[in-house]
């Protein structure tokens, strides 16, 4: 993609000072300080009560975490994030965490893509790809080489992991090999008919599209059933718009699967209702602005939607679902929620879940959204820029809504801002609750920044050959703070 020159920052802070000088001379002063106060006044955020962050990793090609919290022992936590596929698990509700061995792959060089669950037998499971070379860039179904979808099983809440894979879906290479990409595992720890159940949906690149295609297990990972295509139509074959991806599903109090995923600027919803073998026709539920977009200083971004259930909400007729996804329909980039309160029938207006001023200029992105299965609380995780009206600087904040999704609390996460140096930042965040203690696991970089913002090519820490990249765990525990029932 050819980039488009524009002015420097200096040139913008002038025009903008020259602006703000002019209409002062107009209107007596008035109009500077609205103007300026718009631009680079936000009320400072409250912290996370409890708030603690833990860096997980020294610097170096990490990002895309996931975390998942055991809902038979609370206590035990465990983070998977990339490169390789990696594990830190926690015994104590994230007070400490190690670093757990033998998880990522042994018959290709890189292993990648991670999200992890617990299941209902207090198991941790790990899914990720993996592969030994990529296809042609943003073009992964041409010259692909063997590549395949794998999980891991640790049966003692993440300190250890079982040595032998179980492939979930392999690609040997031959002339045309589809590349099978992000997926997302989802687990069925309700009480329902299929409980028990283990869901992985992903996008299959090809050279003519791009697929939804999804495999489940019913004996706790062990095996696998093979692939079967749940869109009713392929998207484009090209990973920067247009495609099937950004999985992402839940499952309700009596088995319901809730499944989304991005389709161009339509974010598609479809159920299954008997454990995976069918799937209602797909629906487009929201038209977006473009999920895929640019954010200075990363080198990609997405708004790829994720969805969540109250699982104390009812069965699928009054199921209370949440989407969350964010899109630039406002120029700078917002994250949004819709609910709905019959299983995915209707769908509320989008609100926004960063509370900050609107058109405001600054973005908000890279959000994952979590819903508490004991509390009903909705938790949101966000990068956010609304600190620097250069919108260089970059925080963590954690977004929290008490009344069903109507209205969101914004809380600071992180402390320190970080600037990219334009490394790879992956596609996801994660984040998990449990009975008002939130988890959430994050990218940053360690780049520094010069005193406009911008980024100098010097890392924090002194590396500057390799990407800078660092993963993060945080907590934050809501237990003394009033609750509105959402059910």
């Amino acid at each position: 993609m050819m980039e488009i020159s524009r002015p420097s920052d200096t040139k913008y802070a002038v025009m903008n000072d020259f602006f703000c000088r002019s209409i002062a001379v107009v209107l007596g002063g008035l109009a500077l300080a609205s103007c300026c106060a718009l631009a680079q006044t936000q009320p400072p955020l409250p912290r996370a009560p409890q708030a603690r962050v833990t860096t997980l990793t020294s610097p170096g090609f990490f990002s895309e975490p996931s975390v998942a919290v055991n809902p038979a022992n609370p206590k035990q936590v465990v983070v998977a994030y990339q490169n390789q596929a990696s594990i830190a698990y926690s015994t104590d509700s994230g007070a400490t965490w190690l670093h757990a061995a033998n998880t990522a792959s042994k018959r290709f060089k890189v292993s990648g893509d991670v999200s992890v669950t617990f299941d209902n037998q207090g198991h941790a499971i790990l899914c990720y790809i993996a592969f030994n070379k990529l296809g042609t860039f943003n073009y992964w179904g041409h010259a692909a080489h063997s590549n395949g979808i794998f999980v891991r099983r640790s049966l003692d809440g993440g300190k250890t992991w079982e040595a032998s894979a179980v492939t979930v879906s392999e690609q040997q290479q031959r002339p045309i090999t589809p590349f099978e990409d992000k997926p997302y595992i989802i687990a069925d720890t309700s009480h329902g008919k299929y409980a028990g159940n283990l869901y992985i949906a992903w996008t299959r690149w090809g050279l003519k599209d791009s697929r939804m295609v999804l495999s489940r297990s019913t004996d706790d990972g062990k095996t696998w059933t093979a692939p079967m295509e749940i869109d009713q139509h392929p998207g484009l074959p090209r990973d920067d718009n247009g495609a099937l991806e950004g999985f992402d599903g839940a499952v309700g109090s009596d088995s319901t699967l809730y499944a989304v995923w991005s389709s161009g600027n339509q974010m598609q919803f479809t159920t299954s209702r008997d454990g995976g073998k069918t799937f209602s026709r797909v629906k487009d539920i929201f038209r977006t602005a473009p999920i895929m977009f640019a954010v200075q200083d990363f080198e990609r971004a997405n708004g790829f939607p994720q969805i969540a259930v109250d699982p104390n909400s009812g069965d699928s007729k009054h199921a209370h679902l949440y989407i969350t996804w964010s899109d630039y329909r406002n120029g700078d980039i917002d994250v949004f929620c819709s609910r709905s309160q019959n299983g995915g029938r209707t769908w509320s207006a989008p609100v926004r879940v960063n509370n900050d001023a609107i058109h405001d200029g600054s973005d908000q992105f890279f959000q994952w959204l979590t819903v508490d299965p004991v509390s009903g609380a909705v938790s949101v995780i966000f990068y956010d820029r609304r600190d620097d009206p250069a919108d260089h600087k970059t925080r963590v904040t954690l977004a929290r809504s008490t009344d069903g999704g109507k209205s969101f609390t914004n809380y600071a996460w992180s402390q320190t801002p970080f600037v990219s140096a334009g490394d790879f930042m992956g596609d996801y965040s994660g984040i998990a609750s449990y009975n008002n203690r939130v988890y959430g696991a994050w990218t940053e970089d360690t780049a520094v920044a010069d005193k406009r913002g911008a980024v100098k090519a010097k890392s924090v820490l002194g590396d500057t050959s390799k990407s800078h990249t660092i993963v993060r765990v945080g907590v934050a525990d809501f237990s003394s703070l009033p609750l509105n029932k959402t059910h």
